[in-house]
């Protein structure tokens, strides 16, 4: 159920009306779109979609905040992670959808900082619009940093060593949605209702996801009916695509989610789907199309098991404050003795924002995928908690 949204403005209804009308249009010419398509389109469609759009979307004034929006502690922490991906250089580092720039713009001093800087710092960003606010927000760095940014518009697809990094980015990979009734299993997709307006239709599962979900079912629990949840069967595909070509290196990938036995749980009948508009969370994906965010959790083993289909070793598999513990967070909390009392303040408050258990400290998850490099030089191997996937 919906709860109260804030009311758009004019302009953004406005725009949440062109999406409206772009994704109708769609579904005339083709019919019922499966949910995967419908995201793709409310998230990614070119000069209209949430990401593809001018709006802002990250911090205060946007619709939900990231853990590099906080301050420096995230990256300071994550240059220590990747840190012996690019001991021995030419090494590049390699960003998947960087947001506003944040992160980047405290990862490069941090890596300065231990003498691990890459040759390149590559963004993939499709979003023209939040280039521009990467591109501005990262001029400001001396340049010596900021001339190693640049920005592709797809993975590298020649072979390359380094770090790869992908915070909250899997989690907006659109999904499949399922719903396991007692009839059987039906895909849901989306339509339109008598009069014109978006509205949810059944569709016939193809193969691709009876066999995805028959997977899932495997592990004998008996699931109430109905029981709707969300699948990515691309992820596979999508990793090969953005980490194949990693020849030697760490791929780091921090978001909500978790394993699969904790994913697909009998009580979580109605999935992990999200909506996030100004800050609210919501679960209905069918309004204010183009001004909210679409979100699943991921399902880390899923993630995991692509990794290793790809060569790749699972190095860890922690909660964000383990893993931040692991690699530099009580160093830089010792240095806090040096503080003033607004900037320890300041500190503080994202400390507990990235570690506490009812923040983001449990709720997120790291995953980092190696090849190629010593297991006994990365710091996050002590809070590996890889059995759980």
């Amino acid at each position: 159920m919906r709860a109260a949204l804030p009311d758009p403005t004019s302009d953004e209804a406005a725009h949440a009306a062109r999406v409206h009308d772009a994704i109708v249009g769609r579904i005339r010419a083709e019919g019922p779109l499966r949910f995967d398509a419908f995201m793709d389109l409310a998230l990614y469609a070119p000069g209209l979609g949430y990401y593809s759009a001018g709006a802002a979307k990250f911090g205060p004034d946007g619709d939900f905040v990231t853990a590099p929006e906080l301050g420096t502690v995230f990256a300071r922490c994550l240059a220590e992670a990747v840190a012996p991906a690019l001991a021995a250089g030419p090494a590049d580092l390699v960003e998947l959808g960087a947001g506003t720039g944040a992160l980047a713009a405290g990862l490069l001093p941090a890596l300065e900082s231990l003498g691990r800087l890459p040759a390149r710092y590559r963004i993939v960003e499709v979003s023209a619009d939040l280039r521009e606010r990467q591109r501005a927000r990262l001029a400001a760095l001396p340049r010596a940093l900021a001339s190693r940014v640049e920005w592709l518009d797809a993975p590298p697809s020649e072979p390359w060593r380094g770090a790869l990094v992908a915070n909250e980015v899997v989690d907006a990979l659109p999904c499949r949605l399922f719903e396991l009734r007692e009839g059987g299993l039906a895909e849901l997709g989306v339509g339109l209702d008598a009069g014109g307006r978006l509205a949810w239709r059944d569709l016939e599962p193809d193969a691709d996801l009876a066999s995805a979900v028959s997977a899932i079912l495997a592990d004998g629990r008996d699931r109430p009916r109905p029981y709707r949840s969300e699948i990515r069967p691309q992820v596979p595909a999508w990793l090969g695509a953005v980490a194949g070509p990693l020849e030697s290196g760490l791929a780091v990938f921090v978001d909500y989610g978790f394993p699969r036995a904790e994913y697909y749980l009998p009580a979580r009948v109605m999935g992990t789907l999200r909506c996030h508009y100004r800050h609210r969370a919501h679960d209905d994906p069918l309004v204010l199309p183009g001004l909210q965010d679409l979100t699943a959790s991921v399902d880390f083993s899923q993630l995991a098991a692509a990794g290793r289909g790809l060569g790749f070793d699972v190095a860890c598999f922690a909660s964000q404050s383990a893993f931040l513990f692991a690699c530099g967070l009580p160093g830089l909390l010792a240095e806090a003795a040096t503080l003033d009392p607004v900037s320890l303040a300041r500190l503080g408050a994202e400390v507990r924002t990235l570690t506490l258990p009812g923040e983001m400290g449990e709720r997120f998850q790291v995953l980092v995928l190696s090849r190629g490099l010593d297991p006994r030089a990365l710091p996050f191997v002590t809070a590996d908690r890889s059995g759980r996937l």
